[in-house]
């Protein structure tokens, strides 16, 4: 696990973050990263295994964390979730919805199967997270929602139509969510390239599998993104970072 060191935020502006997908990559950086700062994290995750264990190496950092095993595509999960945080550190600040999947395989390949796993965890994961921390964000009178979304949602490649058009309405599920809110809810998409993740494992066609193993070649790393959702989290209390995107400096497009 990349480790971040920063001087701790203030426990004035201590931050309770619930962050979806916290078992590996993305997910995991953040928590570490956020934890580091001084902000209480909460991960969730189906792997409940690598939850503990990264709880408790951001406890023996001197960080505050506790864990939740969900399942994003279950909305019941994802309102435990939300109580659990509330209950435990008294507030839900920030949502970070990370979780995702990436089974590319060409649209002539048929694997309806693994497109409607994507738009239940790309999609609907997100909408399930949305539901279940904006009334109590609305309640407090406060908060921020921050979507990991994808370049894939600014451009489509061979094999990756159904999962752009996932992320595709991610972002646009989360612009709209920006522009019908009032200024008490600050709403961020984050927008990264290739990262080193787990995605890849989860193709189960062989050539796109192997396109996309060497496509990742150049991977930032997930600590990078990290640092991205940390900066949008940190911005002064009148600004609001709607849009961030991050792209290795090899990947073009």
């Amino acid at each position: 696990m990349t480790s971040v060191t920063t001087e701790p935020t203030s426990r004035a502006d201590r931050k309770v973050v619930l962050i979806t997908g916290a078992s590996s990559g993305i997910g995991a950086a953040t928590a570490v990263a956020l934890a580091a700062e001084g902000h209480a994290v909460v991960l969730g995750a189906r792997r409940a295994d690598r939850l503990d264990g990264l709880v408790a190496e951001i406890r023996a950092a001197g960080g505050t964390a506790a864990a939740v095993h969900l399942d994003v595509t279950n909305r019941a999960d994802l309102q435990r979730a939300v109580a659990h945080a509330v209950t435990t550190f008294g507030s839900l600040d920030v949502l970070v919805n990370n979780a995702g999947v990436m089974p590319l395989s060409a649209l002539s390949e048929g694997k309806v199967e693994e497109w409607d796993w994507m738009i239940d965890v790309n999609l609907r994961g997100v909408l399930h997270g949305i539901a279940a921390a904006e009334p109590v964000m609305r309640r407090q009178g406060w908060g921020h929602v921050i979507t990991v979304a994808s370049t894939g949602a600014h451009e489509v490649v061979p094999t990756a139509a159904v999962y752009c058009a996932t992320k595709y309405a991610a972002w646009a599920v989360s612009e709209g969510l920006r522009v019908e809110s009032g200024p008490w809810l600050r709403v961020t998409t984050i927008t990264p390239g290739v990262v080193e993740s787990e995605l890849a494992e989860t193709i189960s066609d062989d050539a796109a599998r192997e396109a996309m193993e060497a496509y990742r070649a150049a991977a930032i790393p997930a600590a990078e993104v990290a640092a991205a959702i940390r900066f949008a989290i940190d911005a002064g209390k009148d600004v609001d970072v709607n849009e961030i995107i991050l792209r290795p400096t090899a990947q073009r497009p």
